[in-house]
Formats: structure tokens, sequence, C-alpha cells
């Protein structure tokens, strides 16, 4: 039976979820490092994958008609091709080196940005097939093999200078697909337990209740400070994915 402390850290675990759903930017990373303080990080990503998807659900209400058309057509593909190659790839790929290798990308790619003078904000520039196809497909792989999608992600979509709402749409778009097509594998390699569903009920009430929490907070934010912190977080994360690859 589950104590104060599973509840407490769990219902924090899925209100970050519903947070990142909202469109805060890398919050949902959080959630199954904090899980993994009460149980096994593998059990706690079969947990939380029907929370992040019943959150998905809402976040893709909230954010109807705010979305990029041209980036989905090339990322919905490529990210379904990444999942299917972390799929394939399961018991071959250790998840710290993947984790530490995307970690330094993203803290490269974040570094630059943060150091350098942005003279191009604000103007919005289409999102390239190739590049698209290449992080799409390491976002689907990372996504699946080590829970860690958003920064390929982002290396691809900061330069491309969204509006706030429309990245944030598009970024809840992408991932409730991405989400939806690992419930298969993950059901498949054992990964999600019917045992949960009365916990994950309960959890999922706190995660509802954030997507909104996250949407009024992404709204209200000024769009620079919004790209600010997405940045500032893409550097914290990539740090620590190195981090637990070396350590």
């Amino acid at each position: 039976m589950q104590d104060w402390a599973f509840w407490a850290i769990a219902g924090l675990a899925s209100a970050l979820v519903g947070l990142g759903k909202g469109g805060v930017p890398v919050v949902a990373m959080l959630s199954v490092p904090l899980m993994a303080l009460v149980m096994s990080p593998v059990m706690a990503a079969g947990l939380l994958l029907p929370i992040y998807i019943v959150s998905d659900m809402f976040g893709l209400y909230a954010y109807r008609g705010a979305f990029n058309r041209r980036l989905l057509i090339i990322l919905v593909p490529a990210t379904a091709i990444g999942v299917a190659l972390g799929w394939a790839t399961a018991h071959l790929v250790p998840e710290k080196t993947v984790g530490a290798v995307v970690g330094g990308i993203g803290a490269v790619f974040a570094a630059n940005l943060l150091l350098r003078p942005q003279t191009s904000e604000g103007i919005a520039h289409p999102g390239r097939v190739v590049p698209g196809l290449f992080w799409g497909t390491l976002t689907g792989f990372t996504s699946f093999v080590s829970h860690a999608g958003a920064p390929p992600y982002q290396v691809y979509t900061l330069p491309l200078r969204l509006p706030k709402e429309v990245y944030a749409g598009t970024s809840t778009i992408l991932f409730a697909w991405v989400n939806l097509i690992k419930l298969p594998p993950y059901w498949a390699l054992g990964q999600v337990n019917m045992g949960n569903l009365k916990v994950t009920l309960i959890l999922m009430i706190p995660a509802i209740l954030a997507v909104f929490v996250g949407v009024r907070l992404v709204r209200k934010l000024p769009e620079a400070l919004f790209f600010r912190l997405v940045t500032w977080a893409l550097l914290a994360l990539s740090v620590k994915l190195v981090w637990d690859g070396i350590v």
C-alpha cells in the first residue's frame, strides 16, 4: 500500500506532467526522475505514460488551432521512425549513453543561443525538411529510449522563431503523437502495468488541472522571456543528461 510520501511525490510528478502539456518548458521531463525516488525508473515511466497521454488530450484542446502545420508534416513521420528504432534496439542501446550524447548536443546548442546575439529575433523561418527528418527521428528515438525527446526537438525548432503559443501548440501535438505510439511497444515490453490502473486514475486529476495552469502561465509570459526560459531549461536538462551518462 502506498504511503503519504509516495502520494506526495506522485502527485507532484503528475502536476509537472500537466504543466508540461500546458506548454511550460521541460518541466514534464522531471516527472520520471522524481518518481524514481519511490519506485524503479522503468516502473515510473510505465505508470506515468497513461497520464502523459490523458494530459495530452487536454493540451490538444487548449492549443487547438495554434500549431505549425509544416513542422508537424515533417516531424510526425520522423518521430514514428525514431520510436520504431528505439523499440527495435531497446535491449541493445545503453540508455545513459544515448542521454549523454543528446545532452552534449543540447548543451552546446543552448549555450550558443545564450551567448550569441540574436539579430533576427521575432522573424519566423520555415523548417527545412532534411534537418527536420534527422532531428525528428532523434526526438522519437531518445523519447522512447531515455524519455529525453525535448533536446533534439528544441535544437530543430528554437531557431525557427515561432510565436510562443504556436511553439507550445506544435510541441503539445507532436509529443501527444509520440506518447501515443510509444504505448504499444511499452506494453509489449511490459513497462505498462494494468495493476497500477487505480493509482493512474487518481494521479490523472492533478495532471489535468495542471494543464490549464500551464496554458495560463504560457499566455501571460512575455514571448522573449518564454523562449529564454526554454533555452535555459534545455541547457539545464542537457547538462543533467551528460552528468547522468558520465557518473
